[in-house]
């Protein structure tokens, strides 16, 4: 998928703040006469692959504005993401904080914070918590569930398949936005006259979902179709289906990670909704920066000020599909 792009310049300002432990600042480019503004940028696990590609948008973008960036990486820890947006906050003096938290439960001391010293906070992504956060920036969670949903159906009619059996592997509870991916799904199949027959949770994690995979097979081994709500789980349950030799089942994902698109291109997947994880962060710099000028945002969904990024169904063939 596209994202946005920049022409950073060849030399950049010197930072304007140490970081604070575990985070590394870059900075911007001087083309963006961004009045030295400097943004907190903390992630919920930067070896991931989709929080990689949200950090070169945000990088990018800051560059492209003249905006330094301090970098903080919450390692999958509630401790680490606290502890750390309060360094960025009260040591650093950012002027807004994008955040993708490990922990959205835990973000409301975070927003307090940064409320009381009037810095913005932009969520990208996973959750926010029930904060009175600026603005949060997720995927059109429900309507790449509704996609996968429509291409499953397609694919079962072409093979004369109009009624069976599905299941659903699901994210963390915690992972509210992520919630809506598996209920798209189910709307569209359940109205199509399918069944969903298991639902389990495999906490976003690989190993998790080949065991829920496991699982499904066992208790269930007429199953036509499987969602999976992000691709990790989806390559887990790729992983249980090839071991229990079911090449029958047709198995979807989440994300658009590369490991989804070569099992696509190997024919082990079927599909996975593509997310723009750096067009996310990018969009994340652009609306702190809006804030921090005194702008307004215009939302998707104004009641949780939600903004909304595209998703694109990636099919069997490599290819986008239309509906």
């Amino acid at each position: 998928l596209a994202g946005c792009t920049s022409d950073a310049p060849s030399s950049a300002p010197p930072a304007a703040t140490t970081p604070p432990a575990g985070s590394v600042a870059s900075t911007g480019g001087d083309d963006g006469n961004a009045d030295g503004l400097v943004f907190g940028w903390s992630v919920y696990d930067n070896q991931q692959e989709f929080v990689q590609s949200m950090t070169a948008g945000v990088k990018e973008k800051a560059a492209e504005l003249g905006i330094t960036i301090i970098e903080h990486d919450e390692q999958n820890d509630e401790s680490e993401m606290v502890s750390g947006c309060t360094r960025l906050i009260n040591d650093d003096n950012v002027d807004a904080l994008i955040i993708s938290p490990c922990k959205p439960e835990a973000l409301s001391s975070i927003v307090e914070l940064a409320k009381q010293k009037g810095i913005p906070v932009v969520i990208c992504d996973i959750g926010d918590g029930g904060t009175d956060k600026d603005v949060i920036i997720v995927s059109d969670m429900y309507a790449g569930g509704e996609k996968a949903g429509n291409y499953a159906l397609q694919l079962l009619g072409d093979e004369g398949i109009t009624t069976g059996n599905y299941a659903v592997i699901r994210c963390e509870a915690s992972a509210t936005y992520a919630a809506r991916r598996p209920e798209g799904f189910k709307d569209v199949m359940d109205a199509a006259g399918f069944t969903m027959v298991q639902e389990l949770t495999a906490d976003s994690d690989q190993t998790k979902g080949y065991e829920a995979m496991q699982d499904i097979l066992a208790a269930n081994p007429d199953i036509q179709a499987v969602f999976c709500a992000n691709d990790p789980m989806a390559l887990g349950a790729m992983e249980a289906l090839q071991e229990a030799n079911r090449s029958d089942v047709l198995l979807f994902g989440f994300n658009g990670d590369q490991g989804a698109l070569d099992a696509i291109a190997a024919g082990t997947m079927q599909g996975t909704v593509a997310q723009d994880p750096y067009g996310i962060g990018a969009l994340g710099v652009e609306c702190a920066k809006t804030l921090v000028d005194g702008g307004a945002l215009e939302y998707d969904a104004a009641d949780n000020k939600e903004i909304f990024a595209a998703v694109a169904m990636i099919g069997k063939e490599g290819d986008e599909v239309a509906r």
